[in-house]
């Protein structure tokens, strides 16, 4: 019998608390068959130096679920899986200490996702913080990476939203379960993530729900999944500094943009600044240090900036180092306030600048 044969016992194995990755991988390796390690004796599981708290929690769950019946439940709910013993189960992530025997998922993991990076910051983002997280998401998926990110408030959401407002991938990891998305606002912003950009993931079993003690597995995965993280802002209690000090302990590189001073979320970027993570202005920086051909991003940005009149040139350069009014930027160029608003709004479908409301603008 195989792994494949018997998935049905290896999910239903997987749903039990207690057997994380490692102590399952244990539990297949030595039966060398789910469906054996399902029934194998309490002396057998003793074996194998299992807790006996484990090893209660197995045999109570025999009496009350059918692997088959388990595998029915799951299919039912439109969730698809891969096993560490599958060919396609995702590369990166498979080389890392403690990867998940089991990812349940939504959508689809294709090989280009080996081509990845982790957008991670904080939930409570200020407008500095949106617009570095908008910009390096846009920038690097344009350049063709995946974006990986944990589908919480904040950042992450930002980061996924801008993967797909440039039509690039995302993939979302969850902290539990398919079924119960968390937090309740972005369940929208998931199905979206699974209906054609890319896929919503979780190693917890569809039914559990997101619990604090979570997370810090959640985050390994995001940064096992991904060639590099990138912290966009951060307080420095934050679990965004959990996921890029567990990249750096995978051996992934680690990037984090720097932040007003007068901010407590820069405080986060600034400690991995110190721990060794490289400062990054713009994406160029992460895409030379990855190694990944810079061509497709170039030829968007040249596309977009070529043939631009001399007024649109001068505006872009009245906001180069910081936002400003509309109307700050007709009386500094001289110019009425019509052909102005015109010509932001021409930029701003381009991505060369960005409105900040109430007829503010940077760029970019």
């Amino acid at each position: 019998m195989t792994y494949m044969t018997n998935q049905s016992y290896l999910l239903v194995l997987h749903s039990i608390d207690g057997l994380g990755p490692v102590r399952l991988k244990l539990l297949i390796d030595y039966f060398k068959d789910p469906k054996l390690a399902w029934e194998a004796s309490e002396k057998e599981l003793l074996e194998i130096n299992l807790p006996k708290n484990v090893i209660l929690k197995l045999i109570e769950t025999r009496k009350k679920l059918e692997p088959e019946k388990y595998l029915e439940d799951v299919e039912k709910s439109g969730i698809k899986w891969l096993t560490i013993f599958d060919d396609h189960y995702p590369k990166l992530l498979k080389q890392i200490y403690d990867p998940p025997v089991v990812l349940y998922f939504k959508g689809e993991i294709l090989l280009e996702d080996n081509k990845a990076i982790a957008i991670v910051g904080t939930r409570k983002v200020t407008g500095y913080g949106r617009i570095v997280t908008e910009k390096f998401a846009t920038d690097l998926s344009q350049a063709g990476l995946t974006i990986v990110s944990g589908l919480a408030r904040g950042a992450d959401a930002i980061a996924h939203k801008s993967a797909i407002k440039s039509s690039g991938r995302t993939i979302a990891v969850l902290g539990g379960g398919l079924n119960k998305v968390f937090p309740p606002e972005n369940i929208r912003l998931a199905s979206q993530i699974a209906d054609g950009f890319g896929a919503v993931l979780s190693e917890f079993p569809p039914d559990n729900p997101s619990l604090p003690g979570n997370f810090p597995a959640r985050n390994r995965i995001i940064s096992g999944l991904s060639l590099a993280t990138l912290v966009t802002e951060a307080a420095s209690n934050s679990g965004s500094l959990i996921t890029a000090r567990l990249a750096l302990e995978q051996g992934r590189e680690v990037f984090a943009v720097p932040g007003p001073v007068t901010s407590s979320f820069s405080r986060g970027p600034y400690e991995l600044i110190k721990e060794g993570a490289r400062i990054v202005m713009e994406a160029q920086e992460i895409l030379e240090e990855l190694g990944i051909s810079e061509n497709r991003f170039v030829e968007l940005k040249t596309n977009s900036l070529e043939n631009m009149s001399d007024q649109e040139k001068s505006i872009i350069s009245l906001l180069e180092n910081e936002g400003k009014h509309i109307d700050e930027i007709c009386r500094q160029l001289n110019l009425p306030a019509g052909a102005v608003s015109g010509t932001l709004l021409k930029l701003e479908i381009a991505g060369i600048v960005r409105s900040l409301g109430n007829g503010n603008y940077i760029k970019g």
